[in-house]
Order: structure tokens, then sequence, then C-alpha cells
């Protein structure tokens, strides 16, 4: 017998999250699918919320009452607000956020919400009949009835891993992408694109000698994303600021060959200020020096993120 909600959404990334949650608070049936629930509330890429542009939507998502501003308030390492000098309007929270306690307390938010199951499983295609929505099917062939179905999939949607010449089908390292679910999007009309994005490789913070880097404190009274946050009692840890070299550069123009940005591998459009090393040194080849900024993962984590 088939299963019933009012609402599916398919992916436990930061927009699944939300999208369940804000479904199941206006008191509809709601199940959130993704293959597996240790993965809700994984920072993929940058373990950091918020920033120029960016710290506004978590604002906006706290100002309907959603998770991310609570969630990050919690698993906030270094809180900065960025462009202080300048109108309210163009402030920019930023909060670095240790990786283990921020997915720990998303998965306790999920938990709590109610009118929200979370179900561990792979979509394998939407069903529709009379040009509407009717539900999914799983992969195991169970289908699930829905008037509303949310797609929150992200990366994993044809997803397809380069790292250096190596290419890989997948959604995350790790974790399979959505193979199926994109086929039987192209079955019923849809066009799709490919996204693509970057992510550098993490540093081992134990080997690095920070006596020559300048340190980049945090603000002295951590200012939280949430309105309901009364204070911020987390211990708050410094990044560090280094640059590239010559000597960088010359390494990075040698080898663009093996770039998946440069030797074709990778079509799509790219986030727009998400640049490479790469991009960095062959755009502005006029510069001989740019920042690193050297961000710890976590309280309890040797790993930095450069």
């Amino acid at each position: 017998m088939p299963i019933s909600y009012d609402v599916i959404v398919i992916g436990g990334g930061h927009a699944g999250c939300e999208a369940a949650a804000a479904a199941a608070r206006i008191g509809v049936r709601t199940v959130l699918v993704t293959h597996k629930f240790a993965t809700i509330g994984v920072m993929s890429c940058n373990p950091a919320i918020g920033g120029l542009g960016k710290g506004h939507l978590v604002r906006e998502i706290d100002a309907l009452d959603g998770l991310m501003a609570r969630v990050a308030d919690e698993a906030g390492i270094q809180f900065r607000l960025l462009n202080r000098s300048k109108g309210p309007a163009v402030r920019g929270p930023r909060a670095q956020a240790d990786r283990a306690l921020y997915k720990a307390a998303m998965q306790r938010e999920i938990k709590l919400v109610p009118s929200l199951d979370v179900l561990e499983a792979e979509v394998a295609s939407v069903i529709v009949a009379e040009g509407k929505i009717k539900g999914v099917t799983l992969s195991d062939a169970t289908t699930i009835n829905a008037g509303s179905v949310v797609i929150t999939a992200g990366t994993f949607l044809r997803g397809v891993m380069h790292i250096g010449s190596s290419t890989a089908v997948g959604g995350r390292l790790g974790d399979p992408a959505s193979r199926s679910l994109s086929d039987s999007l192209l079955v019923h009309g849809f066009k799709l694109a490919r996204l693509k994005t970057g992510t550098p490789p993490r540093l081992d913070g134990r080997t690095i000698d920070y006596s020559g880097l300048v340190p980049q404190l945090g603000d002295s009274s951590p200012e939280p994303f949430s309105s309901l946050t009364k204070e911020i009692n987390r211990p708050q840890v410094a990044c560090h600021v280094t640059a590239t070299t010559q000597a960088t550069h010359d390494v990075i123009n040698a080898n663009l060959h093996l770039s998946a940005m440069f030797s074709g591998a990778i079509t799509g459009r790219g986030p727009r200020y998400c640049p490479s090393i790469e991009d960095k040194v062959t755009r502005f080849a006029d510069r001989d020096s740019h920042q690193i900024f050297l961000e710890p993962e976590g309280l309890d984590d040797f790993t930095v993120y450069p």
C-alpha cells in the first residue's frame, strides 16, 4: 500500500532541512527523504555561515522561523560582522562554524520538528499524471504519494567530482549521485544544467608554522544571527592570513594542464565569488601575491580550510 504525505522534500542539505521544517511548521504532513540521516547538517565545503550578501539571507531565514541561524549560533567558533563601518544594509554577519557541532545541532533540530518524518532512501523518479505531481518512487520501488514535491538535491543531481585529472560520479566525496532522479526529470521535460563549484585540499593544522602569519580575530562581542539567541557562549578561535608568492604562482602555472578547471573537463556555470586559486593566478596575472585565509574547521579538529 502506498505511503501518503502532503509534502515530500528530496535531499537533506541546507535547503532541504529548511524546506522540510517550513512545511511541517504550517502543520502539513511532511517527509524528508535523504540517503543517510547521519549526513544531515554536513557542511560539505567551507565550514562557515553567512558573509557579505549571504548573512542577510540567514537572517531572513531566521525571520521566517528557520533553523540555520539558531544552529549557526550554537556551532559558531568565530563571529565577525563584515562592513561594520558602513550602513546596516550592507553589513554581513559571518560565523566560522565547528563542523561537528553544526551537524549535531541541525540533526537535533530536525528531530524536534513536529509533523516531520525523515526517511533514509533514494528517490528514483517523480510521479506525474495529467500534468500534475503525484508523488515519488523510491529505488526499492516503494511509492510515496503527495500533492507537493520539493527537490533540494543540490550537487547530487547528475553529480560529477573532479580531483585533478581524476573524475568520478558522486554527489559528494563518499556519497553517490542521484542519477535516476535526474533521468526522471529529463523524461518529464525538465531542462538540466550543471552548476560547478570547487573546494580546496584541506591542511593539517599541526604542520602549519603560525609564527609568521597574521592572526584574524573575531569580534570581541559576537553578534548572533538569530534574534532568539541571547548570547554566544562557545569558545572563540582565531583565523590566520597568509599569502601566495611568485614561487606558488610558478608551480600553479606550470601545472594548469592538470587542473580540471583548465583542461576542459568541467563545463557549467560557477558561483561568482568562489574562484579557485588557479582562477586567481590566471585572471589576475599582474599580481604577484594573493591572500589566503586559514580557517579552523572545529575546536577538536586539526583540519584547516585554506
